[in-house]
């Protein structure tokens, strides 16, 4: 029954955004070999290309649409897209290219990346994104939802970028980073909380579970037994949600902190040898 259900047209690969993907990790390659002088092998590199698999995995793989079968698994999709890819690929980018060849950017983002403002509307837009009223808009307008994700993954980037920015200079200090990350902890609450809350009162049924399953022309609950036994999809699994997203959460913020911390200490190092 699993393997039926994946051969389904809305189990498809997204070969556009692979292609997209592979065409930024080229030009990756290209610039970081040629105007970097860095190895492949280096963490940076593998930093960035890990983010561009992660990112294809959870968005563009059969697996976007099997985290809508449950509240836990949607939530663990949701963590990997906007606290774990975006810092990994911000890491990834060396100091010294984006100062060379990417000024533009660099006086863009000055403009654009306002980190407390973008972590205030990823907040309310990500609180939003989970109420029933709007994900049941969502579940029948896959545009509207494609766009909101791209845009929340847009904002989580320039809430991530004074934490591992790759301008060392727009990096916060290590007094200002924690009280950053707290704040990030605390916008984010209600959106986790909302899970916990409405599992202990009611629970709420999966739009998107509803969704698919209609497609398929099958019983929700047909679907939901064969690939996710319970607890999937019970009060238990609404709650659970709540705590994992709260967990990858602030370890992703520990993580991202200590290894931002390696990589100015390494940079410096390089930047030191220069001179």
């Amino acid at each position: 029954m699993f393997y039926n259900v994946l051969l389904e047209d809305q189990f498809m690969w997204n070969t556009p955004l692979l292609l997209g993907l592979m065409g930024i990790a080229v030009l990756y390659v290209l610039a970081a070999t040629r105007l970097a002088d860095i190895k492949m092998y280096h963490k940076q590199p593998l930093f960035f290309f890990f983010s561009l698999g992660l990112l294809y995995l959870t968005i563009g793989s059969p697996l976007t649409v099997i985290s809508h079968l449950s509240f836990s698994l949607h939530m663990i999709q949701m963590s990997i897209i906007y606290f774990i890819v975006p810092p990994l690929f911000l890491l990834g980018i060396p100091s010294h290219l984006f100062h060379r060849k990417i000024s533009m950017v660099n006086k863009i983002s000055k403009w654009f990346f306002t980190p407390k403002i973008s972590l205030i509307v990823f907040a309310v837009l990500f609180l939003m994104y989970h109420l029933p009223a709007v994900l049941n808009v969502f579940s029948q307008n896959p545009i509207v939802h494609n766009g909101y994700i791209y845009l929340l993954l847009v904002l989580s980037f320039s809430m991530w970028w004074p934490i591992v920015s790759p301008d060392l200079k727009q990096r916060l200090c290590e007094g200002r980073k924690q009280r950053y990350a707290f704040l990030s902890g605390v916008l984010l609450m209600p959106a986790c909380l909302l899970f916990v809350f409405s599992a202990f009162i009611d629970g709420a049924n999966n739009p998107f579970l509803t969704q698919i399953t209609s497609h398929l022309c099958i019983p929700s609950q047909s679907i939901s037994l064969t690939i996710l036994p319970p607890p999937f999809n019970t009060n238990y699994d609404q709650a659970t949600a709540g705590f994992i997203m709260l967990g990858i959460h602030k370890a992703a913020l520990m993580a991202t902190t200590r290894l931002g911390a390696k990589a100015t200490e390494t940079q410096g190092e390089k930047q030191n040898s220069f001179h």
